[in-house]
């Protein structure tokens, strides 16, 4: 039958062999079939009203998309989707399963818009990223029962952040000589972070502001600065992650006739900013989640000492009525709580369960910038050396 659809109708009527079309694609499509569900029989239906929730099928769309019967061209707003805070560099175990285990990642990413995939453009590597190491892990196993597609995993990466949390001027100077026409580039300005309310109101992580006077930059040249900054914005040059909450302010530059080029200032946009963040008092922001773990009450000693063996800060601890069960919220670092499953199982005789949700990225103690700048010096040293 194809890929099965739930939908609800907010407004109208929906009849079979209807002409709909998708509001967020502009994609149209004829209703061959609606069914109503219930557990897991299915009844045909010819037409659906307001508040039903029906099913269709074949339909190619992904969840939260709007339908429309064209007369109307209004999306409705999405649920709010948290970026991801862990990643999992993922591949099938034979070549042979490649076709399935692509097959695979779009059904899943069109049903889940938490689920993101990317592929390293170092690595080669497919990347898969969610909301923790659970969520990652019925993925993988769901490749498995569904498409008979055996996955090899690496370790789970916590999806780290870079910041700033000072001013720093930036003067520029890009020049390249190797025969012929070169690249020459100059730029100056300023760096500066940006408050938790100003990136809200800005509806991204970080912006760029060009406040040059004159043509010592030619105006064919500001996008190509402006893409440099988004170079240095997606590999930091601390632990090489995204950065955010930063603001890029261009105030001057100088061009050369023949040498400068869309390239060369993009690429001195890119290095001008790469090298001021390390003087602007740079910092790793690390995911934090907010932990829910409800327990009987005869745990709650073990329980709360080993939220604070990982670094966890409980932010409240009610009872039950009765006095027999206990729920603790905490914030932990995403980084500690690997494992965390097991260990709650075990201290509470399978009795105590948990969820974790994303609440924020906050700066990592010094001595784990310090081992995570480390360790990402030595990943580049031997990139190099293989290369």
């Amino acid at each position: 039958f194809g890929q099965l659809t739930y939908m609800r109708i907010y407004q109208g009527m929906l009849k079979k062999g209807n002409q709909i079309h998708n509001v967020n694609d502009g994609k149209k499509i004829k209703l061959a079939r609606i069914v109503r569900m219930h557990s897991n029989d299915m009844e045909e239906i010819d037409e659906a009203h307001a508040g039903d929730v029906v099913a269709m099928f074949g339909i190619d769309c992904r969840s939260m998309d709007t339908f429309s019967d064209g007369g109307m061209n209004l999306a409705m707003s999405t649920m709010f989707v948290p970026e991801p805070v862990m990643s999992l560099a993922v591949k099938p175990a034979e070549t042979k399963m490649q076709n399935n285990f692509a097959k695979a990642l779009t059904k899943f990413t069109k049903e889940d818009p938490t689920l993101r995939v990317k592929v390293d453009s170092e690595t080669k590597e497919t990347v898969l990223s969610g909301m923790g190491e659970l969520h990652l892990e019925v993925y993988i196993e769901r490749m498995k029962r569904e498409y008979d597609v055996e996955v090899v995993s690496g370790q789970p990466n916590v999806n780290y952040k870079e910041t700033i949390a000072a001013r720093a001027e930036f003067d520029w100077l890009h020049k390249k000589q190797s025969g012929g026409s070169g690249q020459y580039a100059k730029v100056s300005g300023y760096i500066e972070p940006m408050t938790e309310e100003e990136i809200k109101e800005l509806g991204k992580p970080n912006e760029f502001k060009n406040r040059c006077t004159g043509t010592n930059i030619p105006p064919e040249y500001y996008p190509s600065c402006e893409k440099g900054m988004r170079d240095a914005m997606h590999e930091g040059s601390l632990v090489g992650c995204e950065v955010e909450g930063i603001r890029v302010v261009l105030q001057d530059g100088a061009s050369h006739a023949v040498d400068s080029s869309d390239m060369a200032f993009r690429i001195c946009m890119a290095s001008a900013i790469r090298e001021t963040m390390k003087t602007a008092q740079p910092s790793v922001l690390e995911p934090v989640m907010t932990v829910e773990v409800e327990i009987p009450s005869e745990f709650q000693g073990a329980v709360t000492a080993s939220l604070s063996k990982r670094m966890g800060m409980i932010q409240s601890s009610d009872m039950n009525d009765d006095g027999s069960g206990l729920k603790l919220e905490a914030q932990v670092p995403l980084a500690n709580m690997f494992g965390y499953s097991t260990e709650l199982r075990s201290l509470t005789q399978g009795k105590g369960e948990f969820t974790m949700e994303y609440f924020k990225h906050t700066p990592v103690p010094r001595q784990t910038q310090d081992e995570l700048m480390d360790k990402y010096k030595l990943e580049r040293l031997e990139k190099e050396a293989a290369a």
